[in-house]
């Protein structure tokens, strides 16, 4: 009896995963509403609910969702790496790079934490940062198609074609959308 009621725990949560796995937005938010009414400090529930609304353009509830969720779980690198996107998209590029910065300080950090704080120095105009953050994002993950595609374009907006060339045949090698179109209109 014991086994039924703890895997029956997660339900609502588990049904809100699926319905965000299939696209059901407005489904997967109401079950992780049921779910949370009862386990308001499930830091998965509430970021799943954040990625929801993040999903459905209501931004500034996914932010409140993020940032609750990061209050439970102040070293919880998935969640600050959703910050910094939600505020790069928002072109909030100080508070992107803040986010960014918190997750590269969290050992064990992802490559993706790297690059996110690269990309947000890089859209702030420091671009010697960013370039250090690309690399070490790709030294960490040498497969990392963006991570090649941002590096290369930032090479050749600072003038260094050669390299941001090979950078932008790395990203094509791994099938990175959009490097084809910049190895055609800067690398011929």
């Amino acid at each position: 009896m014991l086994i039924l009621l703890s895997s029956c725990a997660g339900g609502d949560s588990n049904k809100g995963d699926q319905h965000f796995n299939d696209g059901n937005y407005e489904a997967a938010i109401a079950a992780y509403n049921d779910y949370l009414a009862t386990r308001p400090k499930d830091v998965k529930a509430l970021y799943n609910r954040g990625r929801s609304f993040e999903e459905l353009g209501q931004v500034e509830k996914a932010e409140q969702d993020f940032i609750a969720a990061l209050k439970l779980d102040s070293k919880n690198v998935q969640v600050m790496l959703s910050l910094s996107n939600l505020y790069q998209k928002q072109r909030n590029h100080s508070t992107a790079l803040l986010y960014a910065d918190y997750a590269v300080q969290v050992p064990g950090a992802p490559a993706m934490a790297y690059f996110m704080k690269g990309r947000a120095l890089h859209q702030l105009g420091n671009t010697k940062e960013a370039m250090k953050e690309y690399s070490a994002a790709i030294k960490m993950k040498s497969n990392f198609g963006q991570a090649y595609y941002y590096r290369g374009m930032l090479k050749i907006a600072t003038k260094n074609n050669k390299e941001g060339c090979e950078d932008i045949r790395a990203a094509l090698k791994l099938n990175y959308n959009g490097a084809q179109n910049a190895l055609d209109k800067y690398c011929m």
